[in-house]
């Protein structure tokens, strides 16, 4: 093999190492306190816990305000009302300067991250951006005859394809986002609201347990909620709950409650044991999580339960169903001897070995694995205090099986050379 070409494939396997190495993430908070003019915007970003969603996203443009144009809202509106109007210029598509002004046909509708939050009907969640004469590209949204009621100013920052920055010079509003009821109000009923999501045995057990007064003692403060579906209440493998104690059945309720504000992407880029309401000392009944694709698992060192859909998500309170009945260590481990609620037949498949424990079966989109081995979660914030903030707002993500394979393939292209 001829020296060039040697060089060549050397210079070819380990430019695929150096892109297989890492894979491009950022964080925002990072990026945005490089600029004080950003400073409100940024630390909305940090409470209303919509950083974590936008460091768990890749292809994502954010769209900023100074500290000017975010004072139309700050102070103004309560929180949930404030994340609203904030996940409306997140959109979940990347746009540079560029792009902006080579829109096809002119303009066109992108979807944001308000539309994931299940709150937006119609075109609520869609924002229409346009190029306007002159070099000018308008924002407005995409509701049947809104204004372009903001203007792009400038880019801020790109990670290219990854994430995008650019100033706009007013928020874009919705028709209603302004106006949306305050999570007390929403949460005045709130076995109302489970018992609509199919949490029926749930909301009562919180009612005659009195746990119920537990949760919303906690709501001003934060309060995230796990609730099992009526079906996860009946699938085998679940505990006997009338033969547990009333502090077991307590304990067991407040596992599926955390003191804090935790949505979904919060728990997307968690990496550390979280605490229940039933937390009583260091690594007492706690979670931890891990992802699949776009999923968040839940496990509990018992089985693991998917987080299912978003009840209500309301700044400072979240509620979401799971899959399965989330069963503590502390009641349910290897130490115990749950007593199962009785098989209405017996079963005549393989009974799984203690070492596994309870199973419980998903009631509707597939489970998630089986063993209750947490995954690392994907980072919410970078590595490394050599490096300065604005290259730390871009962080790498390891990549072992492609790398082997690559530094193999490299292995072989200089055996071969060295042969030849």
């Amino acid at each position: 093999m001829a020296a060039s070409q040697t060089f060549s494939l050397l210079a070819f396997t380990f430019s695929l190492l150096a892109v297989a190495s890492t894979v491009s993430s950022h964080n925002i908070t990072q990026i945005l306190a490089d600029s004080p003019d950003y400073s409100s915007f940024n630390s909305y970003l940090s409470q209303t816990k919509l950083a974590d969603e936008i460091n768990s996203r890749t292809t994502i443009t954010v769209l900023v305000l100074n500290n000017g144009a975010m004072s139309a809202l700050a102070g103004k509106h309560p929180l949930s009302v404030i994340k609203s109007a904030l996940s409306l210029l997140v959109l979940l598509d990347y746009y540079d300067p560029l792009k902006l002004h080579k829109i096809s046909k002119g303009t066109t509708l992108s979807t944001t991250l308000y539309q994931t939050t299940g709150n937006a009907p119609g075109n609520l969640g869609f924002v229409n951006i346009t190029d306007l004469k002159g070099g000018k590209v308008g924002f407005g949204s995409a509701a049947s005859g809104s204004k372009l009621d903001s203007s792009y100013t400038k880019s801020v920052k790109q990670i290219p394809y990854n994430i995008s920055i650019l100033e706009i010079d007013a928020p874009i509003i919705a028709p209603g986002i302004l106006t949306a009821p305050a999570p007390s109000a929403a949460l005045s009923n709130i076995t109302g609201l489970l018992e609509k999501a199919g949490c029926k045995t749930f909301a009562n057990l919180l009612v005659s347990s009195g746990v119920l007064k537990t949760y919303e003692s906690a709501v001003e403060k934060g309060l995230t909620v796990f609730a099992p579906s009526d079906e996860a209440f009946k699938a085998e493998g679940v505990p006997d709950l009338t033969k547990l104690t009333q502090a077991e059945v307590v304990s067991l309720l407040e596992y599926h409650a955390l003191a804090e504000y935790k949505p979904k992407g919060s728990l997307k880029t968690n990496k550390n044991n979280i605490s229940t309401l039933a937390t009583s000392g260091a690594g007492k009944f706690d979670l931890t999580t891990s992802t699949s694709g776009d999923e968040v698992i839940l496990h509990t060192g018992v089985a693991p339960s998917r987080l299912a859909d978003t009840v209500l998500d309301a700044t400072p309170v979240v509620i979401f169903t799971v899959d399965n009945v989330l069963l503590p260590a502390e009641l349910f481990g290897k130490s115990k001897s749950p007593s199962p609620a009785p098989a209405p037949e017996p079963v005549t498949a393989p009974t799984p070995s203690p070492a596994d424990g309870p199973s419980p079966t998903a009631a509707s989109p597939p489970a998630p694995p089986t063993d209750d081995s947490p995954e690392s979660a994907p980072s919410d914030s970078p590595t490394g205090s050599a490096n300065s903030k604005s290259a730390n707002a871009a962080v790498g993500v390891s990549t072992p099986s492609l790398f082997t394979a690559l530094v193999t393939i490299a292995a072989v292209v200089v055996s071969v050379s060295l042969c030849s």
